[in-house]
């Protein structure tokens, strides 16, 4: 499947996309967020918890593994799986009921465990751009937005 590409000029611009697929994403979906430290996965995930209509402070997860949101119209559920050393992690945490389940996974740092992440999923490459603020999403899988 060939990959979508966004250009994003700023921040501004990576709050109305990730606000944008807050508002169209459907129960299970599971979105697969990719790049390097600093290129905005947890700013994406905010904004994505924002379109959902999530009311509560949205951190990285990145010491729990997994945070839990349930004051949008889904459940959010928030992985930053950096600190996974071996995939069997995963299923300590259930993560096939996340995955499988009645709300929107978002997984940073996705490619840790690519075999994990369903073929269904929506995977986002984000690589910097030009600037210092310019990112290119590089957007693989169903997405409406």
């Amino acid at each position: 499947m060939e990959a979508k590409a966004i250009h994003i000029a700023n921040e501004k611009e990576t709050e109305e996309l990730g606000e944008r697929i807050g508002r169209d994403a459907d129960a299970g979906t599971v979105i697969a967020l990719i790049g390097d430290l600093g290129t905005g996965k947890t700013t994406l995930t905010k904004s994505i918890a924002r379109g959902l209509g999530v009311t509560e402070t949205v951190t990285s997860p990145t010491f729990n593994i997994i945070r839990e949101y349930r004051s949008g119209r889904l459940p959010l559920y928030h992985f930053d799986v950096y600190r996974i050393a071996d995939p069997d992690e995963m299923y300590e945490l259930g993560y096939e009921e996340y995955f499988y389940g009645d709300g929107i996974c978002v997984v940073e740092w996705a490619d840790i465990i690519e075999e994990l992440i369903p073929e269904d999923a929506v995977t986002i490459h984000i690589d910097r751009g030009a600037s210092e603020e310019e990112r290119i999403y590089r957007i693989e899988g169903k997405c409406t937005f």
